[in-house]
Formats: structure tokens, C-alpha cells, sequence
């Protein structure tokens, strides 16, 4: 049996942070929506959207918000949905500003996910 290659540059780490996805709908009007990450890797994110996602290829402007409460702007691709109508994602891929995704979240993600294990230990007191 053979097993399908790997397509993924790096690791990616299960982290939650709050998004904001705009993009046209197919009828061009403007739509928005908020959700959160469910893992980011160095080239792109899974996120939930709890009301609405985009087509899969649609262009959208993705907004995340880093662990100083900083707004982080990319462009991305949407590549496949879950249309899980209790946790609906979107995988979406970089297609600008990679450079500013690796330094502002991804490279950022081992150290917000430490600090929070961290908290969790003190709420065992």
C-alpha cells in the first residue's frame, strides 16, 4: 500500500484565536464573518466560522488576532470545507504576506501555547 505524500511545509500547532474573514459572496456583495483558528501552520490555518463559509478558491481577507491583541492582515485561498453543520471550517491557504504570517503568528504559536498551558497550571490551586 502506498500512502499519500505529505503536503504540508512544517508543523502545525493547535491554537485559538479570534478571525474575521471577509470575501464577495457569488452574488458580489460584501460578506463578513468572525470565528476562530483551530491550528495555524506556516503557510495557512483551519478555521471555524459558525454561521457561513466561503467557496472553495475564493479569495478572502483573513484579520487574526495575535496575543497582544494586534490585528494581523493576510490574503488567503480557500481550499477545502467541513460542512459540519455543528463545527463548520474552512482550510485556507497563504497567497500574500507569508513573510508577515511566519514572524507575527506562526513563529509566535510554540511560546502563546506554552504561556497558556502555564495559566492552566496555576488554576489547579
Amino acid at each position: 500500500m502506498v500512502l499519500a505524500e505529505e503536503r504540508r511545509r512544517g508543523d502545525r500547532y493547535v491554537l485559538a484565536m479570534p478571525v474575521r474573514v471577509e470575501w464577495k459572496g457569488q452574488d458580489g456583495q460584501p460578506k463578513v464573518e468572525e470565528g476562530l483558528t483551530e491550528n495555524i501552520g506556516v503557510s495557512g490555518t483551519l478555521i471555524h466560522l459558525p454561521r457561513e463559509l466561503p467557496d472553495v478558491g475564493t479569495k478572502v481577507n483573513l484579520y487574526v488576532i495575535d496575543e497582544k491583541n494586534r490585528e494581523v492582515a493576510v490574503e488567503a485561498e480557500v481550499l477545502r470545507l467541513e460542512r459540519n453543520a455543528a463545527h463548520p471550517q474552512a482550510a485556507l491557504e497563504l497567497v500574500s504576506s507569508q513573510e508577515k504570517w511566519e514572524k507575527k503568528l506562526y513563529n509566535q504559536a510554540p511560546k502563546r501555547i506554552a504561556a497558556l498551558h502555564a495559566a492552566e497550571d496555576y488554576d489547579d490551586f
